[in-house]
């Protein structure tokens, strides 16, 4: 932990290096979540790239070195949000990649199926808590909602996950 935190003041300092290698500790978990957003895997990329180069450019603004992760997220669910506005209802099978060790196949299938048959909104709420670990209350204030709204919303899109791949709706 030391160590990053060492990395992200040498980062704010603008040494390239740092922010590689912090970059290198959450690029995984950043395509995740913009994926599993967008459900478009070129567009991930892209959203991913520009939310790195905006991070880049920001990095120095950034106070607290412990809020690093969750700014680098915040980024990218903004990212997230201007590209859902550009366009309605992709769909594009998962790579095979993404598919968690250890896990039933046709279970993995049905849970992806069930989360792509949610609202953009059901999705990024979903995402930014389960993939970028954000708390209810710092979902709403990025989504300009309530705490409350986004519990509310996160749970009624999870039952409708678990109606979905019980073979409901």
């Amino acid at each position: 932990m030391e160590h990053t935190q060492e990395l992200i003041l040498q980062a704010r300092d603008g040494n390239r290096e740092a922010f590689a290698e912090l970059y290198g500790q959450i690029y995984k978990d950043l395509y995740r979540f913009a994926y599993y957003t967008l459900r478009n895997a070129h567009d991930a990329e892209d959203v991913v790239s520009e939310t790195v180069v905006s991070a880049y450019k920001q990095i120095a603004n950034l106070r607290q070195a412990e809020a690093f992760r969750g700014w680098f997220f915040k980024i990218l669910s903004n990212q997230c949000k201007r590209k859902l506005k550009e366009y309605v209802n992709k769909t594009v099978e998962m790579p095979e990649q993404l598919e968690a060790e250890g896990t039933d196949f046709i279970e993995d299938i049905m849970v992806r199926s069930a989360f792509e048959k949610l609202s953009d909104e059901e999705r990024l709420i979903i995402s930014m808590h389960l993939f970028a670990g954000y708390s209810s209350q710092e979902t709403g204030e990025i989504l300009h909602m309530s705490a409350n709204t986004v519990r509310s919303k996160e749970s009624r899109a999870l039952k409708k996950m678990k109606n979905i791949m019980e073979g409901g709706r």
